[in-house]
């Protein structure tokens, strides 16, 4: 059985216009990590700085981790954090003037804030037996996704 394998679609033919995505998702955390982080007791440092950081980096770079998406010459990137009782939110704007939608950077970035807000509470959410059943990464979406022709 031959099998072929679609290479980067072409794009060319599209035209250059405004595009804005919003993503969001939730990181469900204990009140013992919730309280930490808002007081400034994680060992690994600031969790809402640092998840920031790694959102930011993971939109600039998702051409490299997801294989189909083109590389896209970003000019915005918002990230907001809101906690909803023991949920922490993760929501990531980006716009671009491109010929590809941007909702997949939306989306990448949300993944990584909230892997990177987990990683930093980990070891807060084991439990006894080292593994962590009420934690959990939930509800990535994307909110909303504009072309302005």
């Amino acid at each position: 059985m031959e099998k072929s394998i679609q290479g980067v679609v072409d794009i060319g033919h599209k035209p250059i216009v405004h595009r804005r995505a919003i993503a969001t998702g939730l990181l469900h955390l204990s009140n013992q990590s919730k309280n930490a982080i808002l007081n400034g007791q994680i060992k690994k440092g600031d969790v809402i700085e640092a998840s920031t950081i790694a959102a930011i980096q993971a939109v600039k770079e998702t051409p490299r981790i997801i294989p189909h998406c083109h590389p896209i010459p970003l000019e915005g990137c918002k990230v907001d954090w809101t906690w909803e009782g023991n949920l922490l939110r993760c929501t990531v704007e980006v716009n671009a003037q491109y010929k590809t939608g941007i909702e997949m950077e939306a989306l990448t970035g949300v993944s990584a804030g909230l892997l990177c807000a987990l990683d930093m509470v980990k070891s807060l959410e084991k439990d006894s037996n080292g593994q962590y059943p009420e934690t959990k990464i939930t509800d990535i979406v994307v909110l909303e996704k504009h072309k302005a022709d």
